[in-house]
């Protein structure tokens, strides 16, 4: 089976069906989604539609912080950018979608792979991960050969062999064996919102049969996404980070 990981979708359509027709064409069979699935974007009710669709059909998805924001709460913790985002958010959601979100757990598993939007440690504390440290003691708290996780929207990848903990930086479309004397921490990129400099959508795809693990990056019309974006009201700038990928 080829699982298809997505995170950090940010209410981007554009973005979310490039993504999806691209895992397709590559083989994907199960979908897992990594929360973040609004905020930032123009369409959240369009996106939370298409996700629900894909969760009908068995597809795993768990919370992340702006799904949360969505929700209620002071977003005390959020730039203003990002509560002006939200604020937008929780304004076009309805009863459904509302229901869609709450429903969405802070960790999912499958066999031995662990699913999360931030750190195991604390999923709905939303701490990054960004050091081989905060890998490491996500992966201990995980107790799983393979976890997944979102938020940092940069591709990444860390491993424990013996008593270290190492950073790896994948190259896109190019396998990646994941040997069983490893744990493994992937961070495969936001779908939505990419901040690494490079504009086209990232998600990874892990191959159970083969033990292997690609990320690939697929441009899309993010020009139409940014123009949805200024057309909503939404701040320019998250528009403008479309365009840069930053």
């Amino acid at each position: 089976m080829k699982i298809a990981v997505l995170a950090d979708i940010h209410a981007n359509l554009e973005a979310l069906r490039a993504c999806l027709a691209h895992a397709a064409r590559e083989g994907a069979t199960q979908y897992v989604f990594l929360g973040d699935l609004v905020g930032y974007g123009a369409d959240p009710v369009a996106c939370l539609g298409l996700l629900a669709d894909h969760a009908a059909r068995g597809a795993l998805l768990v919370r992340g912080n702006h799904d949360d924001a969505a929700l209620g709460g002071l977003c005390e913790t959020m730039n203003f950018v990002a509560r002006e985002a939200t604020y937008w958010t929780r304004a076009q959601l309805g009863g459904g979608e509302r229901a869609f979100l709450a429903a969405l757990p802070y960790t999912a598993r499958r066999d031995d792979l662990l699913f999360v939007h931030a750190d195991v440690n604390a999923p709905g504390k939303w701490n990054y991960i960004t050091s081989s440290l905060q890998a490491g003691r996500c992966m201990d708290a995980a107790q799983a050969t393979l976890t997944f996780a979102g938020h940092v929207h940069h591709p990444s990848l860390y491993f424990a062999a013996g008593s270290g903990v190492h950073h790896f930086q994948p190259v896109a479309g190019a396998p990646i064996l994941l040997t069983g004397r490893r744990r493994w921490l992937a961070i495969g990129g936001s779908v939505g919102q990419p901040r690494d400099g490079n504009n086209a959508a990232a998600y990874a795809l892990y191959d159970e049969e083969q033990r292997t693990l690609k990320y690939f990056r697929v441009p899309y019309d993010h020009l139409s996404a940014a123009r949805k974006i200024l057309a909503a009201g939404l701040p320019e700038r998250l528009a403008l980070r479309l365009h840069r990928g930053e």
